[in-house]
């Protein structure tokens, strides 16, 4: 079991302050499924992985710790990114209706991308 995508359900889990059994509701599992998956005693399928993002608005490659910072990133760099992905949050809308959650994550993935590319034009 991926031990970056147990820790980031987990702090993900804990960030919305919900109990294993509330995310396991959320899920359609059930609580000791829940249990399994968090201490990787039981492994995560694609569509699950993919229902965890889109439940806690994030990409499955933030789950899965596949880093997108360039590593020349600062500290700086990193808490900027997340001000600017914060500050346009929902804000973003296809015809006046708001985006699905996986088109939020992507429009978030176009951002970071945008923003990492104006980072690495400053510095130089």
């Amino acid at each position: 079991m991926n031990n970056k995508l147990v820790l980031r359900i987990v702090n993900l889990r804990e960030a919305y302050d919900w109990t294993q059994k509330e995310l396991a509701d959320r899920m359609g599992f059930n609580k000791v499924t829940m249990n399994k998956i968090e201490h990787g005693n039981r492994a995560v399928t694609n569509e699950e992985l993919a229902k965890f993002a889109d439940l806690f608005k994030v990409t499955t490659d933030y789950l899965l710790g596949k880093n997108q910072t360039p590593s020349w990133a600062t500290k700086q760099d990193t808490k900027d990114l997340k001000e600017f992905l914060e500050s346009n949050e929902g804000s973003i809308t296809f015809g006046g209706v708001d985006l699905t959650p996986e088109q939020d994550a992507q429009v978030r993935v176009a951002m970071a991308t945008i923003f990492w590319n104006e980072k690495k034009k400053e510095k130089k």
